[in-house]
């Protein structure tokens, strides 16, 4: 019985395509942050936010994001991540970022530059109270 040798460039696509796919899945699967002496960055995929202290506003509690259109993004079971908008009305066009780990528990609201706004929170609701205390005190002490 003759057996058929495959080329070993098929080989080679197939372990690149499982290693971009394995990248792609933990590139995505949580909210990466790095709180910085001036800032807070924060990434998930392609999505990428840099929010300097100074520029913060407010830093709150909430129980639910505000009905939002998505412009791109996605969403998985209790998991959302990407750029959306408020409805339009007459006062504001602005883009919101969502970076949500979890719907279901609280998520932090931060408004920057006025009145530009993003959402976020982790997994575990501990991580979540923990940050909102660090980025509160951040922002009193810029004051």
């Amino acid at each position: 019985m003759a057996t058929k040798k495959r080329h070993w460039l098929w080989n080679l696509i197939l372990i690149l395509t499982l290693a971009v796919c394995l990248l792609a899945f933990v590139v995505h699967y949580k909210n990466w942050t790095k709180i910085e002496p001036d800032g807070i960055k924060m990434v998930s995929g392609i999505y990428y936010k840099e929010i300097k202290f100074n520029e913060v506003d407010s830093v709150s509690l909430v129980d639910r994001i505000p009905p939002m259109e998505r412009l791109n993004g996605f969403s998985a079971l209790s998991k959302g991540n990407g750029l959306y908008r408020e409805f339009k009305d007459s006062l504001t066009n602005k883009e919101v970022h969502v970076f949500v780990d979890n719907f279901e528990q609280q998520k932090i609201k931060i408004v920057y530059q006025d009145s530009s706004k993003l959402f976020f929170n982790y997994k575990d609701s501990l991580e979540t109270l923990s940050l909102v205390s660090l980025l509160k005190s951040k922002i009193k002490t810029k004051d």
